[in-house]
């Protein structure tokens, strides 16, 4: 039992956050992933929450011109239906999932892949902190307005609440959070398809209502200016396709088949995107509905098409609270998308490797806590002004839109010889690129001077941070390159192979190895020339470590056990060829640090009399950085081996840099 089982922090960790996962358990990924119902819970509840925002900006931006809704409504939903469609082509041709950075990545290249990833990181991060604003502002328009000074005080406990939610893992957190989503649909259904149906006897006189604004507003500002207006309008309603990407981010979290799961995940989401957003500006429209001191649209909305109902006030409560328990949901789309892209850009070497673990509920725990620590951050530098963040908000999702557009472009081009479906493909992403590339260069410049550009400055800040993580882990692979030359330097004993089995009456050398390379090679030498003649046997242990990188796949812990099986047969084969009876044994876990220490500790009691080895990297002058970007994973096993008394011995491995 691990010394901290029964300590009070121990336990109260375990009620918060929940058991360990049991990684030998050969059902568990189909137990963790989602079905595309819930996958459209939890991964399309931030594109459909943005339906409480998203529409609202754009409607207010027509100002006097309200007769352009229509056309409006029309243009939102054929947008999302030419975005969903392609990031459905992005699911069906990257599969492992990933989204905006992997496509990027993959299609125009790692800097291209590193804007995306970035700019996706900081949208996540504006994803909780507008929804979860949002939500404080949809819930507290039915509140007493003395109440708003504790709106910003539920906002900061709504974030720290999600942040235990996925801490506990995915799955759990959209389960817990489907009545909501559910509740939404179904009122939102009722909310726009009476307040257009109760318009239709009169739809003659609105048409010609229409008709009539139409004509005077192209008398007054003319075709050209009549477009800017309504491309401005389009614009200010970015918000309304943030999330769709999602689904293609969160791929890994879907049960097999993936693909198909991925793709009719996205038709849900893109049909109930685009009915609800584009259903509320037609209602806007019909309905005339105005702004009200301490109401968002929404509620104003509510509250005009259910005014003739005996339960009225009571189905406009349901409406905009199930809105505002929505966004909280919304908000779950970052923690479940924001630690992944942390995650596969940690694999990448772009963050410190340690955002590419997973926690023993397989949550990526460091990613969860930075997502929530920059959304506190945001809410209190915006405090709560949903205006602030909005400005903010959608720059992001269209760069990464952007890219992803330009690199499927260039990536049907280049495989048009290849793909017999490229012309039919193609011209979709065209589309999108167009108009994704025509919102981002309105949203910039009519939101640069009113905040956009400290936008933009955070990106560029985790861009160029991003960049030194990468070469300072670039120079220490190729310090750890030099080490791998030596593979081939490895020459046979003299006596030739040695096939005894190991001995556990023998003095035997435990080494603790990740992966076939010339850094293990390193530390064995190291004892063998350290210790001459001391050690007779050799027993190679190794952990399969499951993390981030590990469930691209939907069987990632047999994958890596076999390649840990691989590595370790070489270690034995070369210990045998200089002459030493080796074997091997490992484990797999998410803990290295736990389950390689119980790993050892079975074995040293096979073997009595043995210790325990482990390679370090040792830097000319280590500082801050290097704590920060490398673990010490030798060093926490030896205390744990301490502690059971076992000796462990920490050999240096000097990388010159």
């Amino acid at each position: 039992m691990h010394p901290e089982n029964g300590s009070i922090g121990s336990r109260f960790k375990r009620t918060l956050v929940g058991k360990p996962r049991n990684l030998k358990d050969p059902s568990l990924f189909h137990k963790i992933a989602l079905i595309p119902i819930l996958a459209w819970i939890g991964l399309g509840a931030d594109g459909l929450s943005s339906a409480s925002y998203g529409p609202e900006e754009a409607f207010k931006a027509l100002g006097e011109h309200r007769y352009l809704a229509l056309a409006l409504a029309l243009a939102t939903a054929l947008t999302v239906f030419v975005i969903s469609y392609a990031y459905s082509r992005i699911i069906e041709y990257f599969p492992s999932g990933g989204g905006g950075y992997i496509v990027a990545t993959h299609t125009l290249g790692e800097k291209f892949g590193v804007v995306s990833g970035a700019a996706l990181l900081v949208d996540y991060m504006l994803t909780i902190t507008v929804s979860i604003v949002s939500c404080g502002d949809a819930l507290f328009s039915f509140a007493p307005l003395a109440w708003q000074p504790y709106k910003t005080v539920f906002e900061v406990a709504a974030i720290l609440f999600l942040v235990v939610l996925n801490l506990r893992g995915i799955k759990e957190s959209v389960t817990l959070l489907a009545p909501i989503f559910l509740t939404f649909v179904a009122a939102h259904a009722l909310m726009i398809g009476y307040g257009v149906f109760k318009h239709v006897p009169d739809i003659g006189a609105v048409a010609g209502r229409i008709g009539a604004d139409y004509r005077n507003g192209l008398a007054t500002l003319g075709l050209g200016g009549m477009a800017l207006l309504f491309l401005r309008a389009f614009s200010m309603g970015g918000g309304t396709y943030t999330g769709i990407e999602a689904v293609s981010n969160g791929l890994q979290i879907l049960r097999e088949p993936r693909v198909h799961n991925g793709k009719r995940t996205m038709a849900y989401l893109s049909a109930s995107l685009a009915v609800t957003a584009g259903g509320i500006l037609v209602c806007y429209l019909l309905l005339g509905v105005a702004p009200a001191a301490g109401k968002t649209l929404n509620a104003v909305l509510a509250g005009q098409v259910f005014a003739g109902w005996g339960v009225g006030p009571l189905l406009a409560l349901i409406t905009i609270f199930s809105e505002g328990a929505l966004l909280l949901v919304g908000a779950q789309t970052g923690f479940v998308d924001g630690p992944r892209v942390i995650g596969n850009m940690a694999v990448d070497y772009w963050f410190p490797h340690r955002f590419a673990s997973l926690s023993d509920r397989l949550t990526m725990q460091n990613g969860v806590l930075v997502m929530g620590g920059a959304a506190l951050s945001l809410l209190l530098y915006s405090r709560g002004h949903i205006q602030t963040l909005i400005v903010k908000y959608s720059i992001n999702v269209f760069l990464t839109f952007s890219l992803s557009q330009l690199g499927m472009s260039r990536f049907f081009i280049r495989n048009r010889k290849k793909d017999p479906l490229w012309k039919k493909h193609l011209p979709v992403h065209l589309v999108g690129l167009a108009v994704c590339l025509a919102i981002l260069t309105v949203t910039v410049l009519e939101k640069f001077s009113h905040g956009g550009w400290l936008t933009l400055l955070i990106t560029s800040v985790v861009i160029a941070l991003c960049y030194l993580i990468k070469g300072h882990y670039n120079r220490v692979r190729k310090g750890v390159r030099e080490l791998d030359d030596m593979l081939t330097a490895v020459t046979a004993h003299k006596g030739g192979y040695n096939a005894d089995p190991t001995d556990p009456g023998e003095m035997t050398a435990i080494q603790l190895v990740s992966g076939y390379s010339g850094f293990g090679v390193h530390t064995f030498l190291s004892v063998i020339r350290g210790f001459p003649g001391l050690y007779k046997n050799f027993v190679f242990v190794s952990v399969a470590e499951v993390d981030a990188g590990a469930f691209k796949e939907s069987e990632p812990v047999g994958r890596l056990t076999q390649a840990t099986k691989d590595s370790l047969r070489k270690y034995v084969e070369m210990a045998r060829r200089l002459g030493f009876p080796a074997e091997s044994r490992f484990d797999a876990g998410i803990d290295v640090v736990e389950t390689a220490s119980a790993l050892c500790e079975r074995v040293a009691r096979d073997f009595p009399k043995s210790t325990v080895f482990a390679g370090q990297t040792v830097f000319r002058r280590p500082g801050l950085v290097h704590r920060l970007l490398h673990n010490e994973t030798a060093f926490a096993i030896q205390q744990e081996l301490r502690w059971k008394g076992i000796t462990t011995v920490i050999l240096p491995i000097r990388i010159n840099i």
